[in-house]
């Protein structure tokens, strides 16, 4: 399957917002219809496995019907999430990505990294 960069942004955005000492986030549960409606399950759930690879999510947890729980993000994850939070910073980071003809999640976190580092630089 092919990366969908936005799908991953949704998926962070959700966690960061439904995860904390308490709460899990229950996949396709917790889900709402802005995310369902926009990607399959099998979209969503190959994602969740990327973020899970790439270190942004902690303790995903995979039951055998295939669903799984999301704990929380990993520190790369609030990092990743941070760079690209603004809309103005991810569509400026999927922009250079396209260019440059790499929408791997590395190197799209490089790509915000060095979005968030001209803004700084621009505002000092």
């Amino acid at each position: 399957m092919k990366l969908n960069p936005d799908c991953i942004r949704d998926i962070l955005l959700l966690a960061e917002e439904a995860c904390d000492h308490e709460n899990f986030l229950e996949c396709p549960e917790d889900f709402p219809n802005s995310i369902t409606d926009k990607y399959s399950l099998n979209e969503i759930y190959y994602h969740i496995k990327q973020c899970e690879l790439s270190d942004f999510l902690r303790e995903v947890s995979w039951t055998l019907d295939g669903d799984c729980s999301i704990r929380d993000l990993t520190p790369s994850g609030h990092q990743f999430l941070a760079d690209i939070r603004s809309d103005t910073n991810w569509n400026k980071t999927k922009e250079i990505a396209q260019k440059v003809g790499s929408t791997s999640l590395g190197a799209i976190a490089k790509i915000a990294s060095e979005v968030i580092t001209a803004v700084i630089k621009a505002q000092i």
